[in-house]
């Protein structure tokens, strides 16, 4: 972990988390590609058990708002979630006959999907939670990929302005996650 980042667990916060593919590049700039991603962020939300706030996924990073999981840790979803979508996403590369790499000299290399970590901001206040889904909502506009929040389908922002169900079940289980941190 880089110095100076310290990430706080346990104390049934919000999560504020930013990945970004290697080296900023837009491996998620297709809607394939953004697709496959919320499918698999929906298969880890419901394998760890934790509330997804908010989201959004850009071509070269995702923002997500969540809770802290009833198995493991964020730092385990993302883990999970950056391992799978990773596996996923990358173009597959033929199987060469172990002679023929050995004959031309070709090298096993590794492509990187994500970089390594991921940024995690706790939100405690509703002022906060509210600030972090605005800006994930208009990080498309703001980025000239839509002209509206409404028009960029890989986000949550649907689902808070038409209460649309997407991809990616969203507040599912606040209530009792929210009345139980409460009571702890």
């Amino acid at each position: 972990m880089p110095s100076g980042l310290h990430r706080t667990y346990g104390a049934h916060h919000l999560h504020f988390i930013t990945c970004s593919c290697y080296p900023r590049l837009p491996f998620l700039d297709s809607a394939r590609a953004r697709d496959r991603f919320l499918a698999i962020l929906e298969q880890t939300r419901q394998r760890y058990r934790f509330v997804v706030v908010g989201y959004v996924v850009m071509p070269e990073h995702v923002h997500l708002l969540v809770t802290e999981p009833e198995v493991g840790t964020p730092s385990t979803v993302m883990q999970v979630l950056k391992q799978r979508s990773a596996r996923a996403l990358l173009p597959t590369r033929r199987r060469t006959d172990p002679r023929q790499r050995n004959l031309f000299g070709e090298r096993k290399r590794h492509r990187a999907f994500w970089q390594a970590r991921f940024y995690d901001f706790n939100v405690w206040t509703t002022k906060k939670r509210v600030e972090k889904l605005r800006y994930m909502h208009r990080n498309p506009v703001k980025r000239g990929l839509v002209e509206s929040p409404e028009q960029w389908r890989w986000s949550s922002y649907r689902y808070y302005l038409l209460g649309e169900d997407g991809p990616v079940r969203v507040n599912h289980g606040w209530t009792e996650i929210s009345f139980r941190a409460r009571a702890a």
